[in-house]
Formats: C-alpha cells, structure tokens, sequence
C-alpha cells in the first residue's frame, strides 16, 4: 500500500505564472523525495503602481512517505 504526505507550498516569479509553479515545485524537490503530484490551489500577483511586479502559484505537493 502507498502512502502519501501532502505539504503546502508557494512559488513566485517575476516572469509569469507557469514559471512560478516550476519554482514551487523545483523547491520543494530539493528537501523532498518521492514527489508525485502537484495541485495548484490559487494564482495571484503583487500589484505595484499599476503594473504586475511578480506572481505567486499556491500548490499542494504530494509526495509518496517510504
């Protein structure tokens, strides 16, 4: 039976949202092994002066617990 551990995390870029969701991810794999899925709960962004200066990707990281 495979178990499961599900961590929240938050990615940020100043590019764009798919790239935020890669830093989420890339992050988290660098302190967890065995990561399988990614949910992706929320995109925002920081609003400065009437212009986007970076965007954030909320997710849920599920990785298998050996």
């Amino acid at each position: 039976m495979t178990v499961y551990k599900v961590i929240n995390v938050v990615g940020e870029s100043k590019k764009d949202f798919s790239d935020a969701v890669n830093n989420a991810i890339n992050e988290a794999m660098k302190t967890i092994n065995n990561v399988r899925y990614a949910e992706i709960e929320r995109f925002t962004t920081k609003i400065e002066n009437g212009e986007i200066v970076s965007y954030r990707a909320e997710a849920k990281i599920s990785f298998e617990v050996e």
